[in-house]
């Protein structure tokens, strides 16, 4: 999958990988010279992606704010949240555990 790389895509794929939804990703330039990110699925038995779905929940017109206590947790822990805090885009783990809140940017399961 490429997306145009800025400094929020690539730091949401380092927490795909390190949370084991994405294989791998690089950074190339496109034709016409552009960054591109480019992320590799990750699949389980060789044929089914590890992504089942990933649900944006904070857009440009309706920001969504969550303190630490009320992270939710998606399908009952199977998934996780992506989100923004001042120490840097973080899973909904790892921001409970630092008690952080911030912006609630997506769910991915």
């Amino acid at each position: 999958v490429d997306v145009l790389n800025s400094r929020m895509n690539l730091n949401m794929a380092k927490v795909l990988k390190k949370s084991g939804y994405i294989s791998g990703y690089d950074i190339k330039k496109d034709h016409q010279g552009h960054e591109v990110l480019k992320l590799y699925m990750k699949y389980s038995d060789g044929k089914r992606a590890v992504i089942t779905d990933i649900q944006r929940v904070s857009k440009p017109g309706r920001r969504v704010y969550v303190k630490s206590e009320k992270i939710p947790k998606v399908l009952n822990g199977y998934g996780i949240s992506i989100l923004s805090t001042s120490k840097g885009i973080m899973t909904d783990k790892e921001a409970r555990e630092l008690s952080l809140g911030g912006e609630l940017l997506c769910n991915v399961w």
